[in-house]
């Protein structure tokens, strides 16, 4: 599964003073878990996961795309695509958006792998 290393990287250096921050490769991406929730995934974008507060002000930002199922906007989830992303102050702000709404969240249990 291909991501854009560079920005996963960068996304990582960003999480690294967060607690229980967990990398894994789905989805066609990798995946940024806090406590047990999905913060971010990066692939050739970037996508983050918000409070809806943070989703009404982002998903008119510049380079954003909010994620859609079946044609209508999931609030909460917004694309940021790499010209959105190229300062690492641009990066930092969403990033840190998304693990603060992570954190906030219950955590979850993994569940037990099938066998």
């Amino acid at each position: 599964m291909a991501y854009d290393e560079e920005l996963a990287e960068r996304v990582r250096r960003i999480l690294a003073s967060r607690d229980g921050v967990r990398e894994q490769i789905a989805l066609g991406g990798l995946q940024f878990m806090i406590g047990g929730n999905l913060c971010c995934r990066v692939r050739d974008d970037l996508m983050v996961r918000l409070s809806i507060a943070d989703w009404e002000r982002g998903v008119s930002a510049p380079h954003v795309r909010s994620m859609e199922r079946q044609g209508t906007p999931m609030k909460g989830w917004l694309f940021v695509a790499p010209e959105g992303l190229r300062t690492q102050r641009d990066l930092k702000r969403w990033v840190e958006r998304a693990a603060d709404f992570t954190e906030s969240l219950p955590e979850k249990k993994k569940k037990p792998r099938k066998r």
